[in-house]
C-alpha cells in the first residue's frame, strides 16, 4: 500500500483546518464535520486552539484515499507567530497542499510558504478555498498566483457557475478543453525540451495522457503546481483535489530495500501525554523502529522505546514496529528533543527554512516565589518549541523568551496558566539583535600562566564570516596533538559562549579557529589511582574556553545588527500623501522585490517604492522591526481603517549609532582569572 505524508499549509484563516475536516469526512473517517468556530475540529485538540479558533500546534491524522493509498495528513498553524511548527514539519513531508483563500488571495505567509516549498523541492498542489464566499475570484485569482507566487501554475478545474455563493460548483477540465491544453503546454514546455520539440514538430503527438504524465513528473520535482478550486465548507472541488493528490504527488518511498538499511528517523514534534510522559512524533526514512530498541540521543545518553503507535483511519494504533515512510508516536524517549535524528544513518535535511524569531521579552511570575517553577515550566515548553529561545540571566534573575509576535506571547501566557497554574506578566517586547565580528582577533592562555587555574592551553582566533553562515568552528592544530574529547569540549563551549557577545546579543556569522593547544596527559602516583591535580580533563577546556574566546572577540570587536522587515502596504490612493511622511518618520525606505544582501548598506531618505491604480496604492519597502508596532497603531487613523499591512523578516542591518545593549550585557573587555585582555588583532 502506498503511503503519503501530506502537509496542509496556508496563511491564517485561509481554511486549512476546515479542509482537513472535509478530507476526513470525505474519506469516511468522521461522520460529522467539525467547525473551527465551534471548537469541534479533530486536529485542533488544545482548549486554547478551540477558544481562539486558530491552529497552534501541528497535528497528524490519517485517512485512506482508496484501497491502495493512505494519507498521513499534517495540519499546521497558519499564523506567522507559529511558523516554527511549520518549520519542523517540512523535513518529514512527501508533498503539500497550499491553501489560498479565493477572497483574500495571496497573502504574506502564502508567499513565504511556497517559496520555501519550492526551494526544498517539496511537491505542492494549490487549493483555492472559499469559492462559495462573497468576493471570491477565479481568473483574477489565477493572475495573482502567477504574478505573486510562480507562473508555473495550472488550473485543473473551474467554477462554471455560482462563484461567490453557496451553490458554487467546480468541475474538472475535460481532455479536449483548448484553453486548458494551451496552458498545460505553456507551463510544461518551458521545463521539458521533449514536450517543446514535439509541440514544434507535431502538436498532435502530444496526447492528453502524455501531458498529464509530464505534469505529474514536473509536480513531483516541485517545478509545476496544479491548482484546484473548491470549498472546504460545502465540499465543492474536494473530490478533484483528492484525485490530484493521489495522481500527481509522489508517495513515500517505503520499499523493502529501505527497510533493510540502518535506522534513520527525525523527531518533528514532542508533546506530553495524559500522565505527563513525553511522547515524540517521528518520521521514519530508512530501517525499522521497534519497541524495546535502545536509541542513542544527539544530546547524549540513550533511551529505550517502550511504545510505538502509527496512524491509520483517523486514529493511532499500537504496533510492534514502524518502517520507512511511516509517522510514529514514540514513548520512552525521555531525553529526546524536537529536531533530533534517531539512528546511525542520517538523512540530510536543511536545518533552517524560515527566519528566526526577531523579538524578545522578559517573563516574570506574578508571585516571585514561583520563579523556579516558571523556569521548569518554560524548560518543558522549550522541549516542544526550541525556537522560543529560553535564556536565563543569573545576575539579574531574569528569564528571556524569543518570540515571533504578540499572539505567541498571549498563547505562552495562557499555556502557563492553564497547564502549570502559573500567572505571569511580560515586559515590553523588543527587537532581538545579533552581533557580528568587525575584524579578526585572537587570544591565548597557556598552562601555568599567571591567572590560569586550568590544566589546559588554548589559542582561539575569531574572524568575520559570510552573512547567514552562523558560527563555524575550525581546527587549526595538528590532528592528534589534542584528544578529540577535548576538541569537542572546546567546540561545544564556543557555541554556548557565543550566545552572548560583547553587548549581550548572540554572535553570528563568524569563524572560530583553534590555533594553539596543550594538555597534561593522564597521570597517577605510583601504585595509586588517577590524580586530577596532575591531569587535564574536558572540564579544564570547558572552563578556559570562554575566557580566551571573549578576549579574542573583544579584540576583534563586534557590530550590533538589528532586524529589518520587508513590508507591503495597500492603502486608498487618496491618503497616499498622508501615509508617506509617516513612513519616512518611522525609518521606512525603498526595497526591491527580490531579497537584498543581508548586510547591504541603505541610506535613510530613500522613499518606499509604490505602484498605483486609480483607487488603491501599494507601497513596499523595509522598516526596522522595532517600529512595526508603531506603524500598526498609526495606520487606522491615517487610512480610515482601510489599510492592509503585511510584514516579513528580511535581514539584519548594522546599527552604527547608539547600538542597543542587552540587559544582561555589556560584557565589555572581559576580565577574570586571566586578568586584562591580552592578544592580537589586525584591522
Amino acid at each position: 500500500m502506498a503511503l503519503l505524508n501530506l502537509g496542509i499549509l496556508a496563511h491564517v484563516d485561509a481554511g486549512k483546518t476546515s479542509l482537513t475536516e472535509r478530507l476526513l469526512h470525505t474519506a469516511g473517517v468522521i461522520d460529522e464535520l467539525g467547525r473551527v468556530d465551534d471548537g469541534s475540529t479533530r486536529t485542533d485538540s488544545l482548549d486554547l486552539e478551540r477558544r481562539r479558533g486558530i491552529t497552534i500546534k501541528s497535528a497528524v491524522v490519517s485517512f485512506p484515499v482508496d484501497d491502495d493509498t493512505t494519507v498521513n495528513l499534517v495540519d499546521t498553524p497558519g499564523h506567522p507567530d507559529f511558523i516554527a511548527e511549520v518549520e519542523r514539519v517540512l523535513g518529514v513531508l512527501d508533498g503539500a497542499v497550499l491553501v489560498v483563500s479565493a477572497v483574500e488571495g495571496v497573502q504574506a505567509q502564502t508567499r513565504v510558504l511556497l517559496c520555501t516549498l519550492r526551494r526544498l523541492r517539496i511537491p505542492t498542489v494549490v487549493f483555492v478555498n472559499k469559492v462559495d464566499r462573497v468576493g471570491a475570484r477565479e481568473a483574477a485569482l489565477l493572475d495573482d498566483l502567477r504574478a505573486k507566487l510562480t507562473p508555473a501554475v495550472v488550473a485543473m478545474n473551474t467554477v462554471p457557475r455560482g462563484l461567490g455563493g453557496r451553490d458554487a460548483r467546480c468541475i474538472p477540465y475535460e481532455d479536449g478543453d483548448a484553453a486548458h491544453r494551451a496552458r498545460l503546454l505553456d507551463v510544461l514546455s518551458l521545463r521539458d525540451d521533449a514536450i517543446l520539440e514535439a509541440y514544434v514538430e507535431d502538436e498532435r503527438s502530444l496526447t492528453h495522457g502524455r501531458l498529464r504524465d509530464a505534469l505529474a513528473e514536473q509536480t513531483a520535482r516541485a517545478e509545476a503546481h496544479p491548482v484546484y478550486f473548491g470549498s472546504a465548507m460545502t465540499g465543492a472541488g474536494v473530490d478533484d483535489l483528492v484525485d490530484g493528490i493521489t495522481r500527481l504527488l509522489p508517495p513515500a518511498d517505503g520499499d523493502v530495500g529501505r527497510a533493510q538499511l540502518p535506522l534513520s528517523a527525525r523527531v518533528f514534534k514532542v508533546e506530553r501525554g495524559p500522565a505527563g510522559e513525553k511522547v515524540a512524533y517521528a518520521r521514519v526514512f530508512t530501517g525499522t523502529l521497534r519497541v524495546r530498541d535502545r536509541l542513542a540521543l544527539p544530546g547524549g545518553g540513550e533511551d529505550r522505546v517502550t511504545g510505538v503507535r502509527v496512524f491509520a483511519d483517523g486514529a493511532d494504533v499500537p504496533v510492534a514496529q514502524a518502517g520507512p515512510g511511516q509517522v510514529a508516536r514514540l514513548w520512552g524517549l525521555g531525553g529526546v528533543r524536537v529536531g533530533d535524528d534517531l539512528g546511525d544513518h542520517r538523512v540530510p535535511v536543511e536545518e533552517h527554512h524560515f527566519a528566526p524569531p526577531t523579538l524578545e521579552t522578559v517573563v516574570d511570575p506574578v508571585r516571585p516565589g514561583q520563579r523556579g517553577s516558571l523556569l521548569a515550566a518554560l524548560t518543558q515548553l522549550a522541549e516542544q518549541d526550541p525556537l522560543i529561545g529560553l535564556r536565563q540571566d543569573d545576575t539579574r534573575q531574569e528569564i528571556f523568551l524569543s518570540l515571533y509576535g504578540e499572539v505567541q506571547k498571549e498563547v505562552v501566557q495562557a499555556t502557563l496558566a492553564e497547564e502549570f497554574g502559573l500567572d505571569v506578566t511580560f515586559r515590553e517586547t523588543r527587537p532581538l539583535c545579533v552581533e557580528r565580528p568587525t575584524g579578526p582577533g585572537e587570544a591565548a592562555a597557556a598552562m601555568k600562566d599567571e591567572g590560569n587555574p586550568f590544566l589546559a592551553t588554548i589559542g582561539l582566533r575569531v574572524d568575520p564570516a559570510p552573512v547567514d553562515s552562523g558560527v563555524t568552528f575550525r581546527i587549526g592544530i595538528e590532528l592528534g596533538s589534542l584528544p578529540m574529547a577535548f576538541i569537542r569540549a572546546i567546540e561545544e563551549t564556543v557555541h554556548r559562549t557565543l550566545r552572548e557577545g560583547l553587548l549581550g546579543w548572540q554572535v553570528t556569522d563568524c569563524a572560530v579557529t583553534l590555533f594553539r593547544s596543550g594538555y597534561a596527559p593522564r597521570q597517577s602516583h605510583a601504585h595509586a589511582v588517577f590524580d586530577k591535580s596532575m591531569s587535564s580533563t574536558a572540564g579544564d577546556f570547558r572552563g578556559l574556553t570562554p575566557l580566551v574566546l571573549m578576549r579574542a572577540l573583544a579584540l576583534a570587536g563586534t557590530t550590533v545588527c538589528e532586524p529589518m522587515h520587508r513590508f507591503h502596504l495597500d492603502i486608498p490612493a487618496d491618503v497616499y500623501a498622508t501615509v508617506m511622511p509617516a513612513l519616512t518618520r518611522l525609518g521606512a525606505y525603498q526595497a526591491a522585490y527580490q531579497a537584498p544582501p543581508a548586510i547591504e548598506e541603505r541610506g535613510p531618505g530613500q522613499r518606499p517604492a509604490t505602484s498605483t491604480n486609480p483607487t488603491w496604492t501599494t507601497i513596499h519597502g523595509l522598516i526596522p522591526a522595532e517600529r512595526i508596532r508603531r506603524l500598526q497603531e498609526q495606520l487606522p487613523s491615517l487610512t480610515r481603517g482601510e489599510a492592509t499591512l503585511e510584514t516579513t523578516f528580511d535581514h539584519y542591518t548594522p546599527v552604527h549609532t547608539n547600538p542597543p545593549h542587552r540587559t544582561s550585557g555589556p560584557f565589555g573587555p572581559p576580565r577574570g582569572p586571566l586578568g586584562p585582555v591580552t592578544g592580537t588583532t589586525t584591522r
